[in-house]
C-alpha cells in the first residue's frame, strides 16, 4: 500500500512522518530529494541533500515517481524501493500527492493542515523561514487546500501532535 502524507509548509508533515515509521510496523519511509540547502534547525536526514547536477541526471534517468521546482529548489520523490512486506509512506507536497494520483497509482492521501493559516505563519517563522518565503508559503498553501479537497484527501488537522500521530494511524490500519 501507498500512503501519501501532504500538507502546506509548516504544518508538521516530516514530524508526523518520522513518527508514524517508529510506531507502525512494516512502514517504510521514502526520503525525498532536494537542491536546498539544510535548514539551521533541521535534522540532515530529512532529505537526501544533493547538488542541481545530480538532481539532474537523476531527473534524466527517470528516477523519480514525481519532481517539480518550489521557489528555485528542486524537489523530487524517487521511485519507491520498499522491503518486501513493507507498506510505502510518501512525505510531499500536494501536488506530488496529484501526481501519484495521476499515475494511476492506489494511494491513502491523507492531508496534515495547521489549525489556523495564523498557526502555519508562526510554525514557518518558528523554524526559521524568512519572511518572503513564509508570505510564499502561505499563498501557496490556499492552493494546496484547494487541490487535496479536488482529489479527495482525508483532511487532518494537526492541532496536538500525538492525537494527529493516532489519527493517522488509525487511518492507516484501517486501509490495510
Amino acid at each position: 500500500m501507498v500512503i501519501v502524507v501532504s500538507g502546506p509548509g509548516g504544518v508538521g508533515k516530516g514530524t508526523i512522518a518520522e513518527y508514524l515509521v517508529k510506531k507502525l510496523d512494516n512502514l517504510w519511509l521514502s526520503k525525498s530529494w532536494t537542491t536546498r540547502k539544510v535548514r539551521s534547525e533541521e535534522d540532515e536526514d530529512s532529505y537526501v541533500f544533493v547538488s542541481r547536477k545530480e538532481f539532474e541526471k537523476a531527473i534524466g534517468d527517470n528516477r523519480f515517481l514525481e519532481w517539480t521546482e518550489f521557489h528555485g529548489n528542486l524537489y523530487g520523490t524517487p521511485l519507491p524501493e520498499a522491503p518486501d512486506g513493507f507498506d510505502v509512506l510518501l512525505e510531499i507536497d500536494v501536488n506530488g500527492a496529484l501526481s501519484v494520483v495521476e499515475q494511476s497509482i492506489e494511494a491513502l492521501l491523507i492531508f496534515v493542515d495547521a489549525p489556523s493559516v495564523e498557526d502555519q505563519e508562526r510554525r514557518l517563522r518558528g523554524r526559521g523561514d524568512p519572511e518572503d518565503e513564509v508570505r510564499r508559503r502561505i499563498l501557496e498553501g490556499e492552493k494546496e487546500r484547494q487541490i487535496a479537497s479536488d482529489l479527495g484527501a482525508i483532511i487532518v488537522i494537526n492541532d496536538d501532535l500525538e492525537r494527529t500521530i493516532e489519527e493517522i494511524s488509525s487511518l492507516i490500519n484501517a486501509n490495510r
